[in-house]
C-alpha cells in the first residue's frame, strides 16, 4: 500500500516525480503529496485529494513557481486518519524535516505522547507525523555534526515499532536524501548525476533501468554522486546493482481502455514467458525451482500453501491437483489467519507462499514465523512470485518468478493465471522427483500446457457476448457464482472479481451445498453465474442447474461445448472453451468469468483499476 518516490538531481525533480506517482497510483489514490527544496532551501509543499491528476492540477495553478533538485512525494492509502489533504504526506515538522512513509508505526500513541510532552504540534491523524517529529528531535540534539540528517534517522529509527519504507529531507542537508526499510519495499534508482527512490521499479523506468534493492533494515544516504547504504547494526555494506528487464512502455495503457482489459488480453503471452525455459517438449525441468529442488522435492511428505486474496484462490485449485494427480496431501490456507494461530508444522512439508508483489505483510510474517518456528524439522520453503528481489523471494530457500510483467490493474488478472501455471509445474515437478508420476502423464500435463496460451485466445474471442451478458447486471446488487471440484475456487475468483470491482455483493459456493442454504437466496433478482467443464462431475452439476432453473433463478453458464447444456428461458449459454484438460480447464474458465467482471464495472460505471478502498499491494497488516 502507498507509493513512495523521491530523487536528488541537477534537474528540476518535479516533473519525475510527478510521472513516478502516476505509475505507483495503483498501490493507493485517496491522496497524494509533494514536498521539494526550492532554491532558498526551504521545505515547499503542495497535497492534494484524491488521484494524482489533482495534485498536479495544484503544482500547475501554484502562484509561484514549484520546483527544486531534491523531493519527495507519496501517494496514500488510508491506514491511520480518513482520506483528508492533512493526512496526506509528505509531513512536516517545523518546516525542517519532511518526510513519506509507507508502512505502520505501531507504537505511535505513545509517541504522540512523549512528543506532545516536548511541545510538538499535530496537524494529522496519521502515524507517520510522529516519524517527522522523532528525526527532528534527534537533529536537534546533534547540532551541526557531519551527517547530522543520517544519524538523526538512524537514531529515530531504534524508538519506532512496525514496518516502514522512508524518504526524508531537511532544510539542513539540502543536497541529501534519506532512505530506510523495514518490512515495506523501496528500491534505488541509479542514474548519472542524480538518483532516486520509489516503492518499485515501475515508478522509475523512464529514468533508469539499473536498481538497488534495499534490504531489511537498511538506510541509505544519498546524493547526487552517491549512495551509500548502512544495516541495520549501522555498519557501511555493499548491495549489488542490477539491471531491470522492464521497460518504460510496459507499463502504458497502449489501445486499452483500462488496465485490467490490457492484462486480461496479456494473458496468453503471460503463459509463454512463464514456460519459457521450464519445461521441453514433454518434461518439466525440476531446476527451474532452483538447484536445491530436486533433493528438497525427495523429501517432502506435504505441502502447505499460504496466500491471501487472489493468490489463495490459486492455491486451492493446486490442492485438488496435488491431492487428486499425484496423491501428495495439500493444506491451504489464508496467511492472515494462519500466522496468528499458532499452527502444527509437520516435519517435512513443503511450505508454500503465493504472492504477486513479493511483499504481502501477511504472507511474508508467516513464512517468517515458520523459519523461526523450533517445531518441525525439514520445512523447506519456495515462493511462487512476480517480482523478484522481492522479501518473499530473499527469504525463501526455493523460488519460482511468474513473468507476468507488470501488472497495475488492481484487480489481480494475469498474476493469478501465471501462479496457477507455476502451481502445475510445480506438482508435476513433485510428482516427477518422488515417482508418483509417470513419463506418459508428464508428457500429457506438459503438451496441456503448451496448449493453454491458444485456449486463452479462444476463450478471450467472447468477448462481444460477454458484453451482452453483462446487461444483466445493471440492476443488480447481488450475485451467486456455483463451481464443482476446482471449478469451486474459480467460481470464488470470479465473485472476488465482481465484488472488487462493480461493487456487487457476489458470493461463490460448491454447487453441491446449493440445497445446504443458498438455495434460499434464488429469485429472479440474483443473477447465478455457473461453470460447467466436461468432467466427471458434470451430470452433478447439470442437476444443480434445474435446482436453480426450478426457483426462478437467471442463469449463466460457461460451459465446454462437449458438455452440451442449451440456452433455454432464463438460462444463458456460453460455449466458452473446448478440448481442456483438468489442469487447463480452471485456468480457461477463468478468463470468461474475469471479462464478465470488467464489463458489469463499466455499466455500474465504477473506477475498474483503481476500486474504492483498496490497494495493490497489500504491505500492512
Amino acid at each position: 500500500m502507498c507509493g513512495i518516490v523521491g530523487g536528488v538531481a541537477e534537474r528540476n525533480i518535479v516533473p519525475i516525480l510527478l510521472e513516478g506517482l502516476k505509475r505507483l497510483e495503483y498501490r493507493g489514490y485517496d491522496s497524494s503529496g509533494m514536498a521539494v527544496l526550492d532554491g532558498q532551501q526551504q521545505i515547499r509543499r503542495v497535497r492534494a485529494l484524491g488521484k494524482i491528476k489533482n495534485l498536479s492540477q495544484k503544482i500547475q495553478e501554484s502562484t509561484e513557481e514549484f520546483a527544486g533538485n531534491l523531493g519527495i512525494a507519496h501517494t496514500r492509502w488510508a491506514t491511520h486518519g480518513i482520506p483528508a489533504e492533512n493526512n496526506a504526506h509528505p509531513h512536516i515538522c517545523n518546516n525542517r524535516v519532511a518526510v513519506v512513509h509507507n508502512g505502520i508505526i505501531e507504537n505511535y500513541q505513545e509517541l504522540k505522547a512523549q512528543q506532545l510532552d516536548k511541545g510538538y504540534r499535530f496537524t494529522s491523524q496519521t502515524d507517520t507525523e510522529v516519524v517527522a517529529h522523532q528525526i527532528h528531535y534527534e537533529l536537534t540534539l546533534l547540532g551541526e555534526s557531519e551527517d547530522a540528517l543520517l544519524k538523526a534517522v538512524q537514531n529515530a529509527l531504534r524508538h519506532f515499532k512496525g514496518a516502514y519504507a522512508l524518504g526524508v529531507v531537511a532544510v539542513n542537508d539540502p543536497h541529501t536524501l534519506i532512505a530506510a526499510r523495514k518490512g515495506s519495499p523501496l528500491v534505488i534508482g541509479i542514474g548519472i548525476g542524480e538518483h532516486f527512490i520509489a516503492s518499485d521499479v515501475s515508478a522509475l523506468l523512464p529514468v533508469t533501468q539499473n536498481f538497488i534493492f534495499m534490504e531489511e533494515g537498511d538506510v541509505a544516504h544519498i546524493t547526487r554522486e552517491t549512495v551509500r547504504i548502512f544495516d541495520a547494526t549501522g555498519q557501511i555494506v555493499e548491495r549489488a546493482v542490477k539491471q531491470s528487464t522492464l521497460t518504460a512502455h510496459a507499463v502504458e495503457l497502449g489501445d486499452h481502455r483500462h488496465y485490467m482489459h490490457k492484462e486480461i488480453f496479456e494473458q496468453p503471452q503471460a503463459v509463454i514467458d512463464t514456460l519459457e525455459g521450464r519445461i521441453t517438449q514433454e518434461h518439466v525441468l525440476v531446476s527451474a525451482f532452483g538447484h536445491q529442488a530436486e533433493a528438497l522435492f525427495a523429501t517432502i511428505e506435504r505441502v502447505q500453501i499460504i496466500a491471501c486474496g487472489t493468490s489463495y484462490h490459486s492455491g486451492l485449485v493446486a490442492k485438488y491437483w496435488f491431492e487428486d494427480i499425484i496423491g501428495l496431501p495439500c493444506q491451504v490456507e489464508v496467511a492472515s489467519e494462519y500466522r496468528y494461530r499458532n499452527p502444527a508444522v509437520l516435519d517435512n512439508t513443503l511450505f508454500v507462499t503465493i504472492s504477486q508483489s513479493g511483499e504481502t505483510a501477511d504472507t511474508l510474517a508467516a513464512l517468517q514465523q515458520v523459519k523461526n518456528s523450533k517445531k518441525a524439522k525439514n520445512i523447506p520453503t519456495l515462493t511462487i512470485c512476480n517480482v523478484p528481489e522481492s522479501s518473499l523471494t530473499r527469504e525463501s530457500d526455493l523460488t519460482f518468478l511468474t513473468h507476468a510483467g507488470p501488472e497495475i490493474g488492481v484487480a489481480s488478472t494475469k498474476a493469478f493465471t501465471t501462479q496457477l501455471v507455476a502451481l502445475a509445474l510445480l506438482l508435476t515437478a513433485i510428482g516427477k522427483t518422488q515417482k508418483h508420476l509417470s513419463s506418459k502423464r508428464e508428457t500429457i500435463i506438459v503438451r496441456g500446457l503448451q496448449k493453454l496460451p491458444g485456449l486463452l485466445r479462444n476463450a478471450l474471442q467472447h468477448e462481444d457476448k460477454i458484453i451482452e451478458l453483462a446487461q444483466l447486471f445493471a440492476d443488480k446488487n447481488s450475485a451467486l457464482f456455483l463451481g464443482r471440484g476446482t471449478m469451486y475456487p474459480i467460481a470464488m475468483e470470479g465473485a472476488l472479481k465482481l465484488k472488487e470491482i462493480s461493487y456487487i455483493h457476489a458470493e461463490a459456493y460448491p454447487a453441491g451445498e446449493l440445497k445446504h442454504g443458498p438455495l434460499a437466496l434464488i429469485d429472479d433478482q440474483i443473477p447465478v453465474v455457473m461453470i460447467a467443464p466436461n468432467d466427471d462431475l458434470l451430470e452433478k452439476l447439470k442437476s444443480n442447474l434445474q435446482e436453480v432453473k426450478a426457483r426462478g433463478g437467471q442463469m449463466i453458464v460457461f460451459e465446454d461445448e462437449l458438455s452440451n447444456i442449451e440456452s433455454e428461458g432464463s438460462m444463458q449459454v456460453v460455449k466458452a472453451t473446448t478440448n481442456v484438460g483438468r489442469i487447463t480447464a480452471p485456468i480457461t474458465f477463468n478468463i470468461p468469468l474475469q471479462l464478465l467482471s470488467y464489463h458489469v464495472a463499466l455499466i455500474k460505471g465504477t473506477d475498474v483499476d483503481q476500486p474504492r478502498n483498496l490497494a495493490k499491494s497489500v504491505t500492512v497488516e
